[in-house]
């Protein structure tokens, strides 16, 4: 098995014990992104639009840098401190993924790093 890392200064810095992205074959493993700027670091923070938007373009970014797109999503999943977020990232996504739809998952928590109020990652198979 040949793992390829993924990394890309168009999106965020891992800030902690892991990759951007793992590519093994096809398959795209991209790490939870939360609103972090990439150029500051730091947490877009204001209406939940502007950080579901800065997730998705950070998730864009990397997928960009491993070949890719969102059009290549196959699985994504998603963390929301507020569950009534959920409509809105819905909306969010269509306008980011093309149909069909990835097979996806979301999962309501308590925290997130940094106080962010949505995560995403998801994984992509590139042909």
């Amino acid at each position: 098995m040949t793992r390829q890392i993924i990394s890309t200064p168009d999106a965020p810095a891992a800030i902690g014990t892991y990759s951007q992205a793992v590519r093994v074959g096809p398959a795209v493993y991209i790490s939870g992104q939360i609103p972090l700027d990439p150029a500051t670091g730091q947490l877009v923070t204001g209406d939940i639009e502007v950080e579901i938007r800065r997730v998705f373009d950070n998730l864009k970014a990397v997928a960009a840098a491993a070949g890719g797109s969102l059009a290549h999503a196959v699985r994504v999943t998603i963390y929301l401190t507020d569950l009534g977020n959920f409509a809105k990232v819905n909306e969010i996504m269509a306008q980011y993924l093309p149909q069909p739809w990835p097979s996806r998952v979301t999962v309501g928590v308590s925290q997130l790093p940094k106080g962010a109020r949505v995560e995403i990652d998801c994984i992509l198979h590139l042909d």
